[in-house]
């Protein structure tokens, strides 16, 4: 594959629309050249590899940037930070240029690690509207992950959004964003094969709910998010998401609904 991958569309609002309908959240008029809420260029300018490229978990071995460090390595989305230059527009051609920054190996307690850092830059206009960094981990294969403890139930609160988790709703997500990665929608595969206890909640999907938490107080314009999964989520356990505004910007999170956290991320205004 060549260092940098390049792709290019007409931005289309159908995308949008799709994702408005599947989180009942507000579409901007996009037809009136209002742009696309932070973190929704994720849902274009997509890769879509030939089936013959994907490994047995689903996601691409071959002819993807980045590719897999080995044959078995699990890939999981570890968090990113995005920083916005202006808005996305649709009707209008945008360009992503795609490529791997970095690329370090590490021991873990569950063996070898590979850290990957993947750059991606979104033109339109002439100059560079979304610039994004994705980290990203390769683990080996392992047995099945630790039994995560339920305990009491801890509802939404005031200044919370609760998301219904369902296998519907990950198969859906899935597909707006061409993943095929079986542990999103398989649970056979994701209990058998991984050792999961459920469908695993998109770790996308879960800076996704942060951002548009932030969106719905108000928070927009050139900001730089930075969010970080810190821990499994899966489809039983829901999805409760919040944002909180400071000084300096917002803070975000999601939690399960037993009350532990697995992704935090922080908003700041860029200057």
């Amino acid at each position: 594959m060549p260092e940098i991958v390049e792709r290019s569309e007409v931005l289309s609002p159908e995308p949008a629309w799709a994702l408005g309908a599947l989180l009942d959240v507000p579409v901007p008029d996009l037809e009136r050249g209002e742009g696309l809420p932070l973190l929704w260029h994720w849902f274009y300018l997509l890769e879509r590899p030939a089936q013959a490229d994907l490994g047995p978990d689903g996601h691409p071995v071959r002819n993807c940037v980045p590719a897999p460090p080995g044959p078995g390595r699990r890939r999981m989305w570890a968090g990113g930070r995005v920083r916005t230059h202006g808005v996305l527009r649709c009707g209008e051609p945008a360009t992503r240029r795609t490529r791997v920054v970095s690329v370090a190996d590490k021991q873990g307690r569950s063996g070898p690690l590979t850290f990957v850092v993947v750059e991606h830059l979104i033109s339109q206009g002439g100059r560079v509207v979304v610039e994004e960094r994705q980290d990203l981990v390769y683990r080996p294969a392992a047995g099945s992950l630790p039994a995560v403890s339920g305990g009491e139930v801890v509802p939404a609160g005031a200044g919370e959004w609760a998301i219904e988790v369902t296998p519907t709703l990950l198969f859906r997500f899935s597909a707006l964003t061409y993943n095929a990665h079986r542990i999103h929608y398989d649970r056979d595969y994701a209990r058998d094969v991984e050792g999961y206890p459920g469908l695993l909640t998109h770790g996308p999907l879960q800076a996704l709910a942060m951002a548009e938490a932030a969106r719905a107080r108000g928070v927009g314009g050139e900001v730089e998010f930075t969010y970080r999964l810190v821990a499994p989520l899966f489809d039983h356990q829901g999805l409760i998401t919040s944002a909180t505004k400071e000084s300096d910007g917002v803070t975000t999170s999601v939690r399960d609904m037993h009350g532990r956290q697995t992704a935090t991320g922080q908003l700041r205004g860029v200057a």
